[in-house]
């Protein structure tokens, strides 16, 4: 196993490293392929074109932990979802990764969108979520008394959760590492040479050959399929602009706040994270550029307006960070996950904001099409253990473990006093199997340089500790 950043790749036997499978695009699907596959006695190699993993979309979601009630019935994409959200619900509870169940309201203010939720709950009887329920306005508000006025009623959908989205990329990664699994990062695939026995990968860092390929390169896999040949969706990347307001919003919700779902989505949602605060967004705004995740004036004003109405004393409450991320859209209200066995090649395209949700899911499922196309796996083995670090706030964080701290005195030295992140976290962070590449890659381990000051008090010490116990240092 390895992990590699800069160099040239592994030589193999002259014409480049040689392996049974190489994923490319090391997001929170492609990670999850990866530690699928090591399952096996494979040689298998994780590629990412970006310094880390999960720096894509994977890094910028509303981080909920879906339960596929509103997917479309019958699609590929509702299966998955639901069996994703069983899977990843286990494997929170048995690594670490922070889940809160809060449930979801998907809150009506107009009569057609009453009219509406009756269908949406025989939608979701028909995914196997038979346990909504609509709620009156007299209910809804009880549940939820801090919404504007003009609510009308509510479909109760229990189940739904928020999860950490950076921990849980880095989870799936790390175990696949540990595993037996190659991590090739800042290693763009510029070309392909389909062939026999092997295909050839040409990269920024050198030469790689796969027996067999996976595509899972999230907003780039139409122009990776055209790499290899294959012209099959073309993806435009829909940007979801977000606020993010402080810790003491908290208070003002209990559930994740869903409207009634669009023709672009599932539109503005007011949800809590696991990090303590509170999400205000997406947007959803198709465009050309895969590189845009700029936020606007104009967006977050639009958010600002229709989170006044939904919870109007959010707007009262200070704005910590704003962000946007893309998701992949090909047109099709469903997953572009498609098998082609005369090139031992797979692609997983089209994973929308429910690929989180989904991705142990897909894993399992690209591991089948794999086989179809020719994959011969071996036997199973265990994976290597892991536990993760806590990021959530409702669960026990190394500031206010006395037996940590007792044990290593750096856990309770804080030293970003907004996220209450310590100095020992921090150091660990950047000794683990898969340590950031920089200090953004080093908040989403820690959470160090993300609270109400983003790192105008901490930012000088954190670069320092980053320094010290960084990769460059060794």
């Amino acid at each position: 196993m390895s992990v590699t950043r800069s160099g040239p790749l592994p030589s193999g036997d002259g014409d480049g490293a040689a392996y049974d499978v190489v994923v490319v695009g090391a997001g929170v699907v492609g990670s999850a392929i990866a530690r699928a596959l090591s399952r096996h006695p494979l040689r298998v190699a994780l590629v990412e074109a970006a310094n880390d993993v999960g720096d894509g979309t994977s890094k910028a979601n509303t981080a909920i932990l879906h339960t596929g009630f509103d997917a479309v019935p019958g699609t590929l994409e509702a299966r998955l979802v639901r069996e994703g959200h069983r899977l990843l619900s286990a494997y929170a509870r048995e690594t670490g990764i922070p889940v809160e169940p809060l449930g979801a309201l998907l809150v009506a203010w107009d009569e057609e969108q009453r009219a509406a939720l009756p269908r949406l709950a025989e939608k979701a009887a028909r995914n196997g979520h038979r346990t909504t329920r609509l709620l009156s306005a007299a209910e809804l508000r009880a549940r939820e008394p801090h919404l504007g006025p003009g609510a009308l009623a509510a479909l109760d959908v229990p189940g739904e959760s928020v999860i950490c989205p950076w921990t849980t990329t880095l989870a799936y990664a790390t175990q696949a590492v540990r595993s037996g699994v190659d991590l090739h990062l800042g290693c763009r695939v510029e070309a392909v040479r389909p062939g026999e026995p092997h295909h050839t990968l040409v990269t920024r860092r050198g030469v790689l050959r796969a027996r067999h390929l996976v595509n899972a390169c999230g907003l780039h896999a139409d122009a990776f399929d055209a790499l290899v040949g294959h012209e099959d969706f073309t993806v435009t990347p829909r940007r979801g602009q977000l606020l993010v307001f402080d810790t003491f919003a908290r208070d003002l919700v209990r559930h994740i706040l869903l409207p009634v779902p669009g023709p672009l989505g599932k539109g503005v949602l007011i949800t809590p994270t696991v990090y303590g605060n509170v999400l205000l967004g997406p947007t959803a705004e198709d465009l050309d550029d895969k590189t845009a995740t700029g936020t606007t004036a104009e967006g977050l004003a639009g958010l600002r307006e229709r989170g006044g109405r939904i919870l109007p004393a959010l707007l009262d409450e200070e704005v910590t960070a704003v962000y946007a991320g893309l998701r992949a859209a090909t047109g099709q209200e469903d997953y572009r996950i498609t098998a082609h066995p005369e090139l031992r090649y797979v692609t997983v395209g089209g994973i929308r904001s429910t690929g989180l949700t989904a991705s142990l899911a897909i894993a399992e499922h690209v591991r089948g099409l794999l086989a179809d196309c020719g994959l011969d796996p071996g036997p199973e083995r265990p994976l290597a253990p892991l536990r993760v670090p806590n990021l959530g706030e409702a669960f026990a964080r190394p500031y206010r473990d006395a037996r940590l701290i007792a044990r290593d005195p750096d856990f309770g030295a804080i030293v970003c006093h907004c996220e209450r992140v310590t100095r020992g976290e921090i150091r660990s962070a950047l000794a683990s199997t898969i340590p950031p590449g920089g200090l953004d890659g080093l908040r989403r381990r820690t959470r160090a340089r993300g609270g109400r000051c983003q790192g105008q008090y901490c930012g000088a010490e954190v670069r320092a500790l980053f320094e010290e116990y960084g990769e460059g240092s060794r």
